[in-house]
């Protein structure tokens, strides 16, 4: 494909995501990677995500930072794992084949979005025990394919953190994972111009996107916004991951489209409970967010 065709989408998907992570605190990782992924591999589009996922979050934690004494010793543990995790996703990331790398993304994305949309909570009894391993797999994920945000929303979601509280948790996590992750790579040379260029392509998209879906916000119903945008994000995961089956020769062609189909039927029922339950009056976690960033 065409470079100014690769750039143009790139510019689209970030504006887009930005807009749905200036609404709703969180979403552009997840909606723009799935994405950028089909044309850049991981290993030249992570470090762009990383400085740009890394003034984001800063600016999420300075709006919600009245939040952060009520919230960052709950936020510890994580963070505590995050360092090894990182050492390890982007030494996997520096060596690994990046279709491979492709394929794990949407592997791992794909199912705990869907769980998302169909409103899975468990509340884990043992918050600070279960903090540092899952810390460990975040910080592997996040330096892998910098979308560390379906696990975090499934746990903080669990444990009935509201809104602010919500962001400024999952910003002060994402700070620290950007961070660590900006320095792995760093140590690993994989900074280059083109990190750059590619930077400079996606920070308008951020500047103009986040102060509209702030704006926007105020006159949509949030919980019906931020469904909508998971359905968004199942379907472009589940063609992301039927278009890479077919590239490496895993599954040829229609066949490989079975995985697409699936999400889409799948995600379609949910969608399809969601809006009847909105019908009905039934409460649908309005006090409390449901991510997938």
């Amino acid at each position: 494909m065409p470079v100014e065709t690769a750039a143009l989408v790139l510019i689209a998907i970030t504006l887009f995501a930005a807009t749905v992570n200036g609404a709703l605190g969180y979403g552009f990782s997840s909606l723009s990677v799935p994405v950028a992924v089909l044309f850049f591999a991981n290993r030249v589009l992570n470090p762009a995500f990383v400085l740009i996922e890394l003034v984001v979050n800063s600016y999420a934690l300075f709006l919600n930072r009245r939040s952060v004494p009520r919230i960052w010793k709950r936020t510890l543990p994580i963070v505590g794992g995050l360092l090894p995790g990182v050492v390890v996703g982007s030494f996997l990331l520096s060596t690994v084949n990046p279709g491979a790398i492709k394929i794990v993304t949407y592997a791992l994305l794909l199912p705990l979005i869907l769980l998302q949309a169909g409103g899975f909570r468990r509340y884990v009894h043992a918050e600070r025990r279960v903090g540092v391993p899952l810390g460990i797999g975040i910080g592997v994920l996040y330096s892998v394919t910098t979308i560390s945000g379906p696990p975090l929303a499934l746990m903080l979601n669990n444990q009935g953190f509201v809104r602010e509280d919500f962001r400024a948790s999952l910003a002060i996590i994402r700070i620290a994972e950007s961070t660590l992750t900006a320095i792995a790579y760093a140590f690993l040379g994989l900074y280059s111009i083109q990190t750059g260029s590619l930077v400079g392509l996606i920070a308008p998209s951020v500047i103009v996107g986040v102060p509209l879906g702030a704006f926007l916000i105020r006159r949509l119903a949030v919980e019906t916004f931020r469904r909508v945008c998971m359905s968004f994000d199942a379907w472009v995961v589940g063609f992301g991951c039927s278009r890479t089956l077919i590239d490496l020769g895993i599954v040829g062609d229609p066949t490989a489209y079975v995985v697409l189909a699936t999400a889409a039927a799948i995600d379609m029922l949910l969608l399809y409970q969601f809006f009847a339950k909105r019908r009905r009056g039934e409460l649908v976690f309005d006090g409390v967010v449901a991510a997938s960033h």
